[in-house]
């Protein structure tokens, strides 16, 4: 499946750039539901057995599954295309945003109904995990201005998702939005929010189910990159959503304290650093009012050595390089650390049901894992159902 226009706000493919995009789309799924089907197999009857003769031993670990797999020439075939794959996404869409650029521009910088407002820092300093290589490798990043009011990197990363997850997070791009609204509503039913704050939020995409989900609610949204900010703040005003967006760290987003009800990010903390991680839950933790919730959805690591080496092929090859550290640490106790009570926080694998799911890890169960925190008292505890 390749882009499809769905709001005001996209970038409208001409016929030579969306048969590009096919392409792309179309290798991508071949690659993912019929090359990479075979790696499980090649590990169980020929890399693992010859490792197995070497050593005389299991691989340890996944570092010890990737030393071998990389070897072994089908993995090889598979990772190189995999790795141009990617690089052809970002240059079947730039074409469209980059022809498009002024009209997106000027449609951005309209006044934008509905509520919502966008507050950019200039002065902000980008924490160095985003502006020491290009994340997923597109190009400039998110936070790269290459023009005035710039917003071709939210144009272009909203036009390549469909395309990366093979349409697997829906007509606007909310999947991951909507599943984890999904779950609090049936953990914590009776939870009413007046007051949430999205981490991470690039373009909003998975911010905007929050907006429709508690109309009376006060929504916030940050992220560091102002191109991807004014984008979103666009694109969720097309979209009839009331956000409010601003240019901020999660580290430290100067909010008073005890500001929300709510905190969630969407797959944001394997983009941070190690240092990072620590601050931005203790930040959580300052931000919530008593009785607050914080969720943070991740993507899964896998649980034997090869699924955790599947994961990590973005971690070696897609300029996702915190992801492979995220895989080893204990995120409850991170929390704990963070001023969360040991009874208040845990992770949770939840099975969301991403059922367009095109990447083949190893035909592992595709779980969430959310990390949670409830910010308890002596007298206040968030009760599930």
């Amino acid at each position: 499946m390749a882009y499809t226009p769905s709001h005001s706000m996209s970038p409208q493919p001409n016929l030579d750039e969306r048969a590009l995009q096919d392409f792309v789309a179309t290798l991508r799924k071949h690659l993912a539901t019929r090359v990479a089907a075979g790696l499980p197999a090649v590990y169980e009857r020929q890399v693992l057995p010859a490792f197995r003769a070497e050593y005389q031993r299991e691989p340890a670990d996944r570092h010890e599954v990737r030393r071998a797999m990389t070897r072994h020439g089908y993995h090889q075939f598979w990772s190189a295309l995999q790795r141009r794959s990617q690089e052809l996404m970002w240059d079947a869409v730039i074409d469209t945003v980059e022809r498009e650029l002024p009209e997106l521009i000027a449609r951005a910088g309209a006044e934008a109904p509905g509520g919502g407002s966008l507050q950019l820092d200039p002065g902000l300093q980008i924490p160095r995990y985003h502006t020491a290589l290009d994340i997923h490798l597109q190009p400039g990043g998110y936070h790269t201005d290459f023009a005035a009011d710039d917003v071709a990197a939210g144009a272009i990363y909203d036009a390549a998702l469909p395309i990366y997850l093979a349409g697997a997070l829906g007509t606007h791009n909310d999947l991951l939005g909507r599943l984890l609204l999904g779950y609090l509503r049936e953990q914590w039913p009776a939870f009413r929010p007046t007051s949430i704050l999205d981490m991470g939020c690039a373009i909003g995409n998975s911010t905007v189910p929050w907006a429709h989900g508690f109309p009376e609610a006060e929504v916030h949204a940050i992220d560091v990159g102002a191109p991807v900010l004014r984008y979103a703040h666009a694109r969720a005003a097309a979209l009839g959503a009331a956000i409010h967006f601003s240019q901020r760290n999660a580290e430290q987003t100067g909010f008073p304290d005890e500001s929300f009800d709510l905190i969630v990010s969407h797959i944001m903390l394997h983009e941070t650093s190690s240092k990072a991680l620590p601050r931005i839950l203790a930040e959580c933790h300052r931000l919530l009012r008593p009785g607050g919730l914080m969720l943070h959805m991740e993507i899964p690591r896998g649980h034997t050595a090869f699924e955790q080496f599947m994961y990590e092929w973005e971690t070696y090859n897609n300029n996702e390089t915190f992801s492979g550290y995220l895989t080893g640490l204990d995120l409850a106790e991170l929390a704990t650390r963070a001023g969360f009570t040991a009874e208040g926080c845990r992770v949770e694998a939840a099975r969301l049901g991403m059922q367009a799911e095109q990447r083949n890890y190893g035909q592992q169960e595709f779980a969430w894992p959310i990390l949670i925190g409830e910010k308890r008292t002596q007298t206040s505890s968030r009760r599930r159902a």
